[in-house]
């Protein structure tokens, strides 16, 4: 298997709820939901940096789709990593997070390991890390 991941679909309970999050909170690019002519794929697709997707579902359909039963979320199972340039650009997320009703978890901080970071969760309890790794600076 090569090490390519190009599309996160995260599972949301509302589609139309998350899309305003994502896209008008977090400002994030999307044609908007997609998928609506078939019966379990309505899907809305995010453009991230280096051709990443990511890709949000309606539970149910995600439950549907893979044949595996819907259960309880937890969110400490995963966490989106958001790595920026600066302890500034870290706080200048969250707080535009929270602004689009995010709940922020943990307010950025300095990190045992020498960055700065700190957690939100979005509308559907998904952990997002926003952080500022010395040691892995974003290109752009």
């Amino acid at each position: 298997m090569k090490a390519r991941i190009s599309v996160l679909t995260v599972g949301v309970d509302n589609l139309e709820r998350s899309l305003a999050f994502y896209r008008n909170g977090l400002g994030l690019r999307t044609e908007g939901i997609v998928g609506t002519e078939f019966e379990h794929g309505a899907v809305a697709f995010f453009d991230l940096e280096g051709g990443l997707k990511l890709a949000l579902w309606e539970r149910d359909n995600i439950a549907w789709d893979s044949s595996v039963p819907r259960s309880q979320p937890s969110p400490t199972e995963f966490t989106l990593g958001h790595n920026v340039r600066s302890q500034e650009e870290v706080d200048a997320v969250m707080a535009q997070a929270e602004r689009a009703g995010a709940r922020i978890v943990k307010r950025p901080a300095a990190t045992f390991w020498g960055g700065y970071a700190g957690y939100f969760q979005d509308l559907d309890g998904h952990l997002w890390e926003v952080l500022w790794n010395p040691q892995l600076i974003p290109n752009d």
